[in-house]
């Protein structure tokens, strides 16, 4: 069967309908979704509306950034008044502004070294996550370290000598500094973020995930986002977060479908998916 990841009235074009009636047939079933927390009636069109301070609007400002995006709008408040939140959102829905700015602004009032520490699935993503946080904190003096692969190891234990406020990296190097370097540790840290978490339970990062939340404290706040709410991530959310806050915000222009078939008549049901998007 099709189903949204997003409820929608408009009506099914015939062809969607039919492979939908297929449902007997394809042996389908529904994409598990998480359920939304209840949002407000008017959402906030300012960072200064949700709660953000005056520092770090401005600093918005600077960047550009003149309105929250939907899953800042949703998380942002939230993060302020400390709860956990889940964040299910495509690339480009603004997602690091939205565990980033409550991070800073909860440092602003208590700062220390290795302050929050955020993982990623990419080198790439965690070199971006980490020049926003470098820009939105530049006028505060934030210090922000890079842990990843393919990088000179040596380079990132003079960044780490630094005692930077945030660090950003890959689950792999990340573990090999908390094993090698000395003076790095995470045991102090106050927030853990989980960037693109339905990556980073890929088998190939699976057990120095599991090594690094053995030593980060329980005492925490832990912001997890996702693309998609798999098995997986849902079972990560349960043994990671507390009572966490749930914002689902896709962009209103995206639809995803999904389609569940059992083996054997894959070829028919791709050729009617194909169909269905080409016309």
């Amino acid at each position: 069967s099709y189903s949204p990841t997003r409820a929608q009235k408009t009506p099914l074009p015939p062809l969607a309908a039919m492979a939908v009636a297929d449902k007997a047939v394809a042996g389908g079933g529904e994409a598990q979704q998480p359920e939304p927390e209840p949002e407000p009636a008017a959402e906030a069109s300012t960072f200064a509306e949700l709660g953000v301070c005056r520092e770090l609007v401005e600093a918005c400002d600077a960047m550009g950034w003149k309105q929250p995006t939907k899953i800042q709008a949703g998380a942002i408040p939230h993060a302020l008044q400390g709860r956990d939140v889940i964040g299910l959102g495509q690339t480009g829905s603004g997602k690091t502004g939205a565990f980033a700015l409550p991070i800073i602004q909860a440092l602003l009032e208590h700062r220390q070294p290795f302050f929050a520490c955020i993982m990623s699935p990419t080198r790439e993503l965690a070199i971006q996550i980490a020049e926003q946080f470098e820009a939105l904190g530049s006028a505060i003096g934030l210090v922000c370290s890079v842990l990843v692969g393919g990088v000179d190891r040596m380079q990132q234990v003079l960044s780490i000598a630094k005692r930077p406020h945030i660090v950003v990296g890959t689950p792999g190097r990340l573990l090999d500094h908390l094993k090698d370097t000395k003076g790095f540790s995470l045991t102090k840290v106050k927030y853990l973020v989980l960037d693109e978490a339905d990556k980073l339970l890929n088998l190939e990062f699976k057990e120095s995930l599991d090594d690094i939340l053995k030593v980060i404290p329980k005492e925490r706040r832990t912001y997890l986002f996702s693309a998609t709410m798999t098995k997986k991530v849902s079972k990560l959310q349960r043994a990671c977060l507390r009572n966490p806050v749930k914002v689902w915000k896709y962009p209103p222009n995206i639809l995803q479908w999904t389609h569940l078939n059992k083996s054997g008549i894959s070829f028919l049901q791709i050729t009617r998916i194909v169909i269905l998007f080409m016309f």
